[in-house]
């Protein structure tokens, strides 16, 4: 499966990370010594399920690396059309291609083995659209205090993922309309509520709705197929929107660094241990080989037999 990776937002200056980027991209904000795209990049350079990565809204002048070939495509102007603009070019590349990872540059602390996890999870079938959502607890339990929205279902309370799957037939059709509302009140539950039907924001507001019965509602209205899938990654919903989640991202990749060198430290320690301890091992004393002379003499020496 390709990979579309948006990453064309700008902040504007009364926008919370406005004094973070400074009118630069939000994907290349320094996050632990990387810009904060390059951590998804090398999530998905070790994904074993990812084979193409398209990056929209950046160039190549940008500097970032990848495992994986990478195809630069401009800033279309809007989530939606930057999601069709990569779909586009994930048809170009595969024309047999059927779905795309659609992923957010602003969630850094992602892996390779979530990539995978929800690429593999989500092909078990092959719907229209896959969206993860991550549970409350998961996320205050993995980043206390990142203070996400939160919409409130009668079963749990969610918060929704930046990493999903979709259709390229669902991305590339041409009737925008109901994607482009659902992307602007992306930020406010009730908004997407009322634009998929008001009995689903009524269900909503007296505590009503589940999260199967909102994936139904939503599903019949759009008229597509697609699943609500509980992620147990919290990373995936952790995208960066303000400076607090800026900071926690930075607090936390910053240790993985640190952790993953005192990983590397105490391997190498232990490679030079036990080359030293090789070394000093005192060398096995081979046996003499035997010369021609006592070959002959050993072939020659009478057997001994015993008289009964």
């Amino acid at each position: 499966m390709d990979a579309i990776v948006t990453a064309g937002g700008i902040p504007l200056p009364e926008e919370p990370l406005y004094p973070a980027t400074r009118g630069q991209s939000k994907a290349l904000v320094d996050v632990a010594g990387k810009p904060m795209i390059q951590w998804v990049l090398d999530a998905l350079t070790d994904s074993k399920t990812i084979q193409n990565v398209i990056i929209v809204g950046l160039t190549e002048k940008s500097g970032l690396k990848c495992g994986k070939k990478m195809y630069f495509i401009p800033n279309q102007g809007g989530m939606v059309k930057n999601l069709q603009a990569g779909a586009r070019k994930v048809v170009e590349i595969d024309p047999k291609a059927k779905h795309a990872l659609m992923i957010s540059s602003d969630i850094p602390a992602i892996t390779s083995e979530m990539v995978d996890w929800v690429v593999n999870t989500d092909m078990q079938t092959k719907l229209d659209v896959y969206y993860h959502v991550i549970q409350r607890e998961v996320m205050e339990k993995r980043f206390p205090g990142s203070k996400r929205t939160w919409t409130k279902l009668k079963d749990m309370e969610i918060c929704g993922g930046d990493m999903n799957v979709g259709g390229l037939s669902l991305l590339l059709t041409e009737d925008t309309y109901i994607w482009d509302k659902i992307t602007d009140a992306r930020k406010s539950p009730l908004k997407q509520a009322a634009l998929i039907g008001f009995d689903t924001a009524f269900l909503l507001l007296t505590g009503q709705l589940t999260l199967q019965k909102a994936e139904t509602n939503i599903m019949k209205r759009l008229n597509i197929t697609g699943k609500a899938i509980v992620c147990p990654y919290a990373e995936v919903g952790m995208d960066v929107d303000k400076p607090h989640q800026l900071e926690m991202v930075r607090a936390d990749l910053a240790k993985r660094i640190k952790k993953a060198a005192s990983a590397s430290k105490k391997k190498s320690g232990a490679k030079k241990k036990a080359a030293t301890k090789k070394a000093a091992a005192p060398a096995k004393k081979k046996p003499a080989a035997k010369t021609p002379a006592k070959k002959a003499a050993v072939k020659s020496s009478p057997k001994k037999t015993t008289r009964k």
